[in-house]
């Protein structure tokens, strides 16, 4: 289990220096990193994309997840989530100017953040291939990104960045002691559909990020868990 905690370890240094050092770091790089973070995202969307076996699954699973997502509102207890650790941040140190507990740049910034290190592709499967082979490498590459990543949202975001630590690790070392249980049962095909899904969660993430539009990310996360069933489905069912 050593990808999840460097994952981890990444995530916490990058905050933590992203807080540190945001009035040293250069607005204009503060700018226009996300801009390539966010044309990463979709490059890495777009590839796990056409991989998939079969696209009607993917596209259904997508929209009854984003419906699914949006009826039990997920995004609010994202928002809900961004506002405590603002308010725990706050509580140990200084607030910046103008900057209030439940500002709405701040919540959409930190949903778009908790999918990139959270859900992303890359991290589910390293953490799945981990548990079933014992190789890290692709959490490993992961972390070298997230590091970076981390750094450019805590500008913004300040210390309440390093958080997201706790949930992704959280999700990886479930996915890494689940992997032995979940692989079994699954096809190449049911994998690959799943990167396909994970992949059009990413290029949305990727357009959120760069700030050309707005999607509701966290109401599309529940489309990951129907996506394998729903292949499987597609796969015994159709012509």
């Amino acid at each position: 289990m050593v990808g999840p905690l460097v994952n981890a370890a990444a995530i916490l240094f990058g905050g933590a220096a992203g807080a540190f050092l945001g009035r040293r770091i250069p607005r204009r790089i503060g700018e226009r990193l996300p801009l390539v973070f966010g044309c990463v995202a979709i490059g890495l969307g777009i590839s796990m994309i056409v991989k998939a076996t079969s696209l009607p699954p993917v596209v259904l699973s997508l929209i009854l997840g984003t419906i699914l997502g949006e009826t039990i509102q997920l995004e609010r207890l994202f928002r809900w989530i961004a506002r405590m650790a603002r308010r725990g941040v706050n509580a140990l140190s200084p607030r910046k100017t103008g900057q209030a507990d439940d500002d709405p740049v701040h919540a959409e910034t930190f949903i778009s953040a908790t999918v990139l290190f959270c859900f992303s592709g890359v991290g589910i499967m390293g953490a799945l291939t981990e548990g079933m082979t014992g190789d890290a490498t692709l959490l490993f590459v992961k972390a070298i990104m997230d590091l970076f990543t981390t750094l450019v949202f805590a500008i913004s975001l300040g210390a309440s960045t390093a958080v997201l630590a706790l949930p992704q690790t959280a999700v990886q070392m479930a996915l890494f002691a689940s992997a032995s249980v979940i692989l079994p049962h699954t096809t190449p095909e049911m994998i690959a559909d799943f990167g396909a899904c994970g992949g059009f969660i990413m290029i949305a993430t990727g357009l959120t990020i760069s700030g050309i539009k707005t999607f509701p990310l966290a109401g599309m996360l529940p489309s990951l868990l129907l996506v394998m069933p729903i292949t499987a489905l597609w796969s015994r069912f159709a012509p």
